[in-house]
């Protein structure tokens, strides 16, 4: 992958998750880590041409490095909605190769493009051809009965000759026929091993890591063996893991922000979000992981999934929740 088109090397990203990593989440993420590689959820290619594209696609600035997944199988649409997501100033653009959902499926494209590498590739060289950013691909090892030598092998020769920036693998099969959404992400077992063996075959080709990854230690392993690493759930439901990852993967020794600015941030991000129409629990929903098993966390966690919710409601929740977080330190002290 071309690090200077992004900006940076994306050595550590926060992997694209349906109903989560929208741009509330992206902003909440961002002031933890100024360096780790933010994607969107996936935007499927006709909503992003004739969706509400603002709301589907838009994003604040500081979210940068900031890169948008699309699902589709049709090259045109995609090739339009690539240009779409470029106008709108993302520093990426990723293709979905790797989600399994039923509502996927129907619509023929995410896992089930494993079957179709030949498509995937046409797909691919659309989108290059309509930006002048990155298009990068999110795949599994294979589907199904494939088998994973040869699957992975075959989708990566052909998107590589189409002219992919790189490759996100999500290092589980997927099972289309069996198995819920849910399961896929837990049953098929990991095999790391093969994205390795995936790197070191292609060489220079940028190959990132997905799948099963819980924490910064183990991205330092991988990160011995590919290019990049993507957390996902991990990062999600305990966001204070990213405030590490500046110093430990982009030598960013800068301080990181202070609970307290974080907190005084999202109370002011909130009530922008509610002035113009939006609620409190759209941004609070995403913080609910902060400081688990600390003092507090249980208080904190409540007040969010109750008064958070409740029509009216403002930033003074977010301060009330956080002030019986300072006050368990204080009696845990």
């Amino acid at each position: 992958m071309n690090g200077t088109q992004i900006g940076r090397q994306p050595r550590f990203a926060v992997a694209p998750m349906l109903d989560w990593t929208d741009r509330h989440c992206r902003y909440f993420h961002r002031l933890f880590s100024r360096n780790a590689l933010l994607y969107t959820e996936m935007v499927v290619a006709d909503a992003a041409i004739h969706g509400p594209r603002e709301r589907l696609l838009g994003f604040d600035t500081s979210e940068h490095p900031i890169a948008l997944q699309l699902g589709g199988s049709d090259p045109a649409k995609l090739s339009e909605a690539a240009r779409i997501g470029a106008d709108f100033g993302y520093d990426e653009i990723n293709l979905n190769v790797g989600c399994p959902s039923d509502r996927v499926q129907s619509g023929t494209f995410g896992a089930c493009l494993m079957q179709t590498p030949e498509l995937v590739a046409r797909c691919v060289e659309a989108m290059k051809k309509a930006v002048a950013i990155p298009v990068t691909v999110k795949c599994r090892i294979g589907v199904d009965d494939q088998d994973t030598e040869i699957a992975l092998d075959r989708l990566a020769d052909l998107v590589l000759d189409a002219g992919t920036d790189g490759l996100w693998v999500h290092a589980r099969k997927a099972w289309l026929q069996g198995l819920s959404p849910k399961e896929n992400r837990d049953i098929p077992p990991l095999d790391y091993p093969r994205v390795h063996r995936l790197k070191q075959r292609l060489g220079d080709i940028f190959v990132g890591i997905n799948g099963g990854i819980t924490t910064l230690e183990a991205v330092q392993s991988h990160l011995q063996q590919v290019d990049g690493v993507m957390v996902g759930r991990a990062a999600y439901h305990n966001p204070e893991m990213l405030a590490d990852v500046d110093r430990l993967f982009y030598a960013d020794d800068r301080q990181p922000m202070s609970m307290d600015v974080i907190i005084e941030a999202m109370c002011a991000y909130a009530d922008r979000h509610i002035a113009s129409g939006g609620r409190l629990s759209h941004v609070t929903r995403h913080m609910v992981g902060l400081f688990n098993g600390q003092p507090g966390a249980r208080r904190w966690r409540q007040i969010l999934s109750t008064d958070a919710t409740r029509q009216g409601a403002n930033s003074a929740v977010l301060r009330t929740a956080y002030a019986a977080i300072e006050e368990a330190r204080a009696n845990a002290a």
